[in-house]
């Protein structure tokens, strides 16, 4: 769609998401003719399931926005004011995520904070470690295996020329909790980050809540055990591509001593 960048390790930019995560609202509601359309009709336009992919890819995936279904939506913000598709591929890759501290401040961002901001149901996330000079590749998941419900924010964007309407998101990122404060240790990056992860009971206060009670739900979430453990490469000729065994554990004899 438009063009990509050099792959970077940096924030929340790696994902595993399945179409199951996408069906929890739904059978959480027990909403079954929600589920056959999601499964009919919007899953096979998307790029499920996700055994790895990285946001400079800009997969389509589902979003919850708030209505009865989820949103088809790439990954990168493209604000709604963009030009052309020309400016759109200049910022498309620097808006996988959104730093929360300073939402308020980047035009990119905020005008979604007001009201569309979003929810990404992923089954976990991969983020580098940085060790004597090389990076080796963990997998974050909850302790229980369920999905894990991330905030975002996503945009409408009219591309002039074609009249195409294209949806896009962004991840909200915080500073870490304990646990990816020891993992994600970038030393090119201002301290330690993750994706802001919602608790259940925060998801209608972030899609539906003013700004002022939204945002206090931007920050390090402590509560909800999570695991994590080494994989294969995500980059280079040792990298498995979008397949189950992308996620499985791998032990790297250079951590044994962490």
């Amino acid at each position: 769609m438009l063009l990509q960048s050099t792959y970077l390790n940096g924030m929340c930019y790696d994902i595993k998401t399945s179409l199951e995560a996408q069906l929890i609202k739904a059978r959480r509601k027990g909403d079954e003719q929600a589920v056959k359309e999601i499964m009919e009709k919007l899953a096979p336009l998307t790029d499920l399931p996700i055994y790895h992919a990285s946001g400079f890819q800009h997969p389509r995936l589902l979003i919850e926005t708030g209505q009865s279904l989820p949103t088809i939506a790439h990954w990168g913000l493209i604000p709604h004011w963009v030009r052309n598709r020309e400016q759109a591929s200049k910022l498309w890759n620097s808006t996988l995520n959104a730093r929360g501290e300073s939402l308020h401040e980047k035009p990119s961002f905020r005008d979604s904070l007001k009201d569309k901001r979003c929810l990404i149901y992923v089954d976990g996330f991969y983020e580098h470690h940085h060790n004597q000079g090389k990076t080796f590749p963990f997998f974050i998941e909850a302790k229980d295996k369920h999905p894990l419900c991330l905030g975002g924010l996503w945009s409408e964007w009219l591309d002039q020329t074609t009249g195409e309407l294209i949806n896009t998101f962004t991840i909200v990122t915080t500073p870490a909790n304990d646990l990816l404060g020891r993992i994600h240790n970038n030393p090119k990056m201002k301290g330690p980050r993750m994706p802001l992860i919602l608790d259940e009971e925060d998801v209608e206060q972030w899609l539906f809540g003013s700004n002022t009670e939204a945002t206090p739900l931007i920050g390090p979430n402590k509560k909800l055990p999570l695991n994590a453990y080494t994989v294969e490469r995500l980059r280079g000729n040792a990298y498995l591509g979008n397949v189950p065994e992308v996620s499985e554990e791998v032990n790297y004899p250079e951590l044994a001593a962490e």
